[in-house]
């Protein structure tokens, strides 16, 4: 029986909860996610958790922080004053912006905002978390 190895591509339909049950992500309804287990194209312990099974195979596995999108780290907050941004942005709490700083471009997510400051958040929005996933392995591609 063929099973799933490093360097295979495979297809894995997945559901992600949070601890509360929530889902956070689903490829129910759309094709099963494709990739290449080890060339860390996802969080480490959702390609881990491939390896080994064989193609109809499903599993459930948790994941700690450290598998998944890391730790929450407070380095990664920061505040800004409202006069640095430029004067026609409206800033609310949920927006997602990008800023290019040295080396790339940052994601940030707006967590709070007053007349002085605005907070931004540079953190994965499930950083921090226990991640949850059903698996289920739908293909392996032929080398």
């Amino acid at each position: 029986m063929n099973v799933a190895k490093q360097g295979d591509t495979v297809s894995v339909h997945y559901t992600g909860t949070l601890e509360d049950g929530t889902v956070f992500d689903s490829s129910d309804g759309r094709e099963p996610i494709e990739f290449t287990i080890g060339e860390r194209e996802l969080i480490p312990g959702f390609e881990d958790a491939i390896v080994g099974l064989s193609v109809g195979e499903r599993k459930t596995v948790t994941l700690a922080p450290a598998d998944g999108y890391g730790e929450r780290r407070d380095e990664r907050v920061i505040v800004v004053a409202r006069e640095h941004l430029p004067p026609d942005f409206d800033p609310r709490p949920g927006m997602v912006v990008q800023s290019t700083v040295p080396g790339g471009t940052v994601i940030l997510n707006i967590t709070d905002v007053t007349e002085e400051v605005v907070t931004l958040d540079a953190n994965h929005p499930l950083a921090g978390r226990q991640l949850t996933f059903e698996l289920e392995l739908t293909a392996i591609a032929a080398p």
